[in-house]
């Protein structure tokens, strides 16, 4: 199962070339790189992120996708048959991205790695409880969209991708005061 590389937190970057300390607004003259906790906590609260995966003749494939964070690495499903897992086992880079759309207020996330499949029993069992946490009654409760996703995954049924990020990016706004932040493990 990957891992985070370190118990160490990722080192935090502020690009200034993507960032109001190139060109100050009122209010940005201290604008300082997205703390990883920060970016932990969007993560931890974002519903929907967005898969973009390489077909095995070089073209993207991006896919809307519902992922938890679970001791350092993000995880996320698909079914066997589905284009993402098809380009996965072609080729495994990966990144996944959330965020707001928004010009003036939030964070946008990019995390870039290189997925693996996970078949570890053990493993599986903490990503469909982290799942079914993150995401209660949609997944828990008999009407909810993804009903049955723990079942169909210990059936192998759905396959489950751990994406331990390399990078990552965060890109923030904050009504007119904007960061570029470059995480790296």
């Amino acid at each position: 199962m990957p891992t985070q590389p370190s118990a160490t937190r990722p080192t935090a970057e502020l690009d200034a070339r993507y960032s109001s300390a190139q060109n100050p607004r009122p209010g940005a003259e201290d604008v300082t790189a997205t703390q990883w906790t920060e970016a932990l906590r969007q993560l931890d609260e974002a519903e929907i992120f967005w898969a973009s995966t390489v077909r095995p003749g070089g073209r993207l494939h991006v896919t809307p996708v519902i992922a938890a964070w679970c001791q350092g690495v993000l995880y996320f499903s698909t079914g066997p048959g589905e284009q993402k897992a098809r380009n996965l086992a072609h080729d495994g880079h990966c990144a996944l991205t959330t965020g707001r759309n928004s010009l003036t207020e939030g964070l946008d996330l990019v995390i870039e790695g290189t997925a693996a499949q996970v078949t570890d029993p053990a493993v599986l069992e903490q990503v469909i409880e982290a799942h079914e946490t993150k995401y209660g009654p949609h997944i828990t409760a008999p009407e909810g969209t993804f009903h049955g996703m723990g079942d169909l995954v210990r059936k192998g049924d759905v396959m489950v991708f751990a994406l331990a990020p390399a990078t990552a990016y965060g890109f923030g706004r904050d009504d007119g005061v904007y960061t570029h932040t470059r995480w790296s493990f």
